[in-house]
């Protein structure tokens, strides 16, 4: 997952459980997508009626603790969900967020969370980006020179 290189070792490893997951459900995704508020989401999904789905993994109850800025994503995406792995206390997570617990092999969902529709010029202009970005970093992947 080449576009994960922020994520630590242990984000990575539930970065790649949740986008297998998501991807047998019918999303396709990216790590490390830049909002235009400048916020950079772990995983982003869409999936083919063009609803968004994000999730923010948290690696360690102080990854946890330390971090607000998963508020700033809501208005982004139509379900805001937390991934983490097996053994995070899960009782941390605010109950109005999703649930997935991963791991470099899959994940579940423990909880999942209100609708919250995007509005339809933001829908539109973050499912561009979303586009314009996952075509960049294939081309990336093809031809490493450009």
């Amino acid at each position: 997952m080449p576009d994960a290189a922020l994520l630590s070792p242990s984000a990575q490893a539930i970065a790649r459980g949740l986008c297998r997951h998501l991807a047998q459900a019918g999303f396709s995704t990216l790590t490390e997508l830049i909002l235009p508020n400048g916020r950079r989401v772990d995983v982003i999904g869409v999936d083919r009626a063009g609803k968004i789905l994000v999730a923010e993994i948290k690696s360690s109850i102080e990854d946890f603790r330390t971090d607000r800025k998963w508020q700033d994503y809501r208005e982004y995406c139509d379900r805001f969900f937390f991934a983490v792995a097996e053994t995070f206390p899960r009782e941390l997570i605010p109950p109005v967020c999703g649930l997935f617990i991963a791991d470099a092999y899959g994940a579940a969902m423990l909880r999942d969370c209100a609708e919250a529709p995007v509005p339809g010029a933001r829908r539109r202009a973050l499912l561009l980006r979303f586009a314009t970005i996952a075509a960049d970093r294939l081309r990336g992947l093809t031809d490493p020179e450009t």
